[in-house]
């Protein structure tokens, strides 16, 4: 079973049928001295920390993974709302945080080809066959209530 993410409310091309729960996912990070060694030198010529970015990579990845197992537990197949948290939590250590809504949900009916369907009620537009010729439902131009912004 594949649960599916969004950051969104809803999920795109799906009706949702019942919300289960929130789920979450998170860990703890710390860097490796080694590589904060070299970040440190790295920061005072710039440019990308690339230890980092991989580790907040796999951290997110680890949060994530985390938080589908919870939402297969409860027979989730979507989880929506999705958002990230940081927080750090001791000198050199890092948590990242990932939440959402469990929810089922079946996918959407497709519309008809037919953008009017007979059976919406909604009538049809006739036009005149009087050539535009005034009658008791047709009045003319000059017998229809105008707006006056002046109140005359």
């Amino acid at each position: 079973m594949t649960v599916q993410l969004s950051n969104l409310e809803h999920l795109p091309g799906y009706r949702i049928t019942e919300r289960l729960d929130v789920v979450y996912g998170s860990t703890v990070r710390s860097k490796h001295v080694g590589k904060d060694l070299f970040s440190g030198l790295k920061n005072i010529v710039g440019g990308e920390l690339t230890a980092y970015t991989e580790l907040l990579e796999e951290s997110r990845q680890e949060a994530i993974d985390r938080m589908v197992v919870k939402a297969e537990a409860l027979g989730a197949d979507a989880i929506v709302g999705l958002r990230f948290s940081t927080s750090s939590i001791a000198q050199g250590a890092s948590e990242l945080f990932v939440y959402g809504t469990a929810i089922k949900a079946v996918p959407e009916e497709q519309p008809s080809s037919n953008p009017y369907p007979s059976d919406t009620g909604y009538q049809s537009y006739q036009a005149p066959n009087n050539q535009g010729q005034p009658t008791a439902t047709n009045p003319p131009a000059d017998d229809l209530p105008r707006f006056n912004p002046f109140g005359e």
